[in-house]
């Protein structure tokens, strides 16, 4: 499948109704959705624009943002832009309203039959999923080190949407007693796609093929649970792995946010 192909898959299957099936409520505002998260977080997105709506799009942004100050459990709010969408003037706007823009990240789309390949690991490391709470909270710690930032929620979060039951797996590769890569695989709901997200390695194991096979691994998990495309939003650190492993660079995507 070429990238203009899978971005269409992404563009049809995979924005508004599958980035909000976990969300307290939607509301919408033109092509926008409102979407309002647990822990007190907005989102907001839109299907790939027409032309008309590619000029409406910045003038919306003081409307979704009146309607976000008026909840006051709403503590910070996302605004997901993807470059292909080619919204002239919406990152002044956002920019002139508030809004802070994160790093670039790259979308990544491949068929999960071409990233299900075996993977020889470092002697001494074993990969599993996890369920139990130790297991988890080691795993999020590991997470906090290579990330360098304190995600104090992460645990209850990943462990709250366990009980959910929605297909979320969570992947650890481990050695000497310690947890030294994970990632989760999260299958969207009506759709071909199964995201993997959260890849992370310690620094003193990497480019040693660890991460590389937890993406085999949960790319095979996917496809014996029936979904033929793979996902991911990652930086560059990420990137050319997931190219050697076949996923295609087909957008980029960057995250602005609004704090109370």
């Amino acid at each position: 499948m070429d990238a203009q192909t899978l971005l269409r898959a992404y563009d049809q299957q995979l924005r508004t109704d599958a980035e909000t099936q976990n969300a307290l409520s939607v509301t919408h505002l033109s092509l926008l959705r409102l979407v309002t998260f647990d822990g007190g977080r907005g989102f907001v997105t839109y299907p790939h624009p027409d032309h008309a709506e590619v000029t409406e799009l910045p003038h919306l942004v003081p409307r979704v943002l009146d309607y976000y100050r008026q909840n006051p459990t709403i503590t910070q709010v996302e605004w997901k832009t993807r470059d292909h969408d080619r919204v002239l003037g919406l990152h002044q706007v956002l920019v002139e309203n508030g809004f802070q823009p994160d790093d670039p990240e790259s979308i990544m789309i491949g068929e999960a039959k071409m990233l299900d390949v075996n993977v020889q690991l470092p002697a001494g490391v074993t990969l599993r999923c996890v369920t139990e709470e130790e297991d988890i909270r080691a795993m999020t710690a590991m997470e906090d080190l290579v990330f360098g930032r304190t995600l104090d929620d992460m645990a209850h979060a990943l462990l709250r949407r366990l009980a959910l039951k929605d297909g979320m797996q969570l992947w650890v590769a481990e050695a000497e007693g310690q947890v030294v890569s994970a990632g989760r695989l999260e299958p969207v709901r009506g759709t071909n796609f199964a995201g993997i997200w959260g890849g992370a390695t310690r620094k003193a194991w990497r480019g040693r093929g660890i991460y590389r096979a937890l993406t085999a691994t949960r790319s095979r998990s996917a496809l014996g649970l029936g979904k033929t495309l793979i996902y991911s939003d990652c930086t560059e650190y990420s990137r050319p792995i997931l190219e050697r492993s076949g996923l295609v660079k087909v957008s980029t995507t960057t995250p602005y946010r609004w704090y109370r």
